[in-house]
């Protein structure tokens, strides 16, 4: 069981403020995403479909590398770790389970659209009988 206590702090300490290289980390790593995506619009018709998702993907994966070396960086993977454990300890249903509640969820939803309907058409009516049309 994970039991790490994380105490509040008074105040910012001078390592969780966002230092200049962390924003310009930040800036390229944005950048490198938005490049891949770029190059995948202007390309269009130059490059073969492969090549240009090749460079959405590889921005992406550029920009998560310049991310992760921030200060951000290892807090993140510390809570996908954290977040990996946590998963382990749900306990999923079964899919008869599933299948009921996916059913009552339908009804619900059916029910109440129906429901909404009729107000829609009563207010509806209501509006042109109070303005004679």
């Amino acid at each position: 069981m994970n039991s790490k206590v994380i105490q509040p702090k008074q105040g910012a300490s001078k390592s969780d403020s966002t230092s200049g290289a962390d924003i310009a980390k930040y800036v390229v790593a944005v950048l490198l995403a938005a490049a891949g995506v770029f190059a995948y619009y202007w390309f269009d018709g130059q490059w073969q479909d492969w090549l240009r998702v090749v460079a959405v993907i590889g921005g992406l994966v550029l920009g998560a590398i310049v991310f992760l070396t921030s200060s951000k960086g290892p807090k993140l993977r510390e809570f996908l770790v954290e977040s990996r454990f946590e998963l382990r300890k749900v306990v999923w249903p079964k899919r008869q389970e599933a299948m009921r509640m996916t059913w009552i969820v339908i009804a619900v939803v059916v029910v109440f659209s129906v429901l909404l309907a009729g107000f829609d058409w009563g207010i509806g009516r209501s509006v042109k009988l109070l303005l004679g049309t």
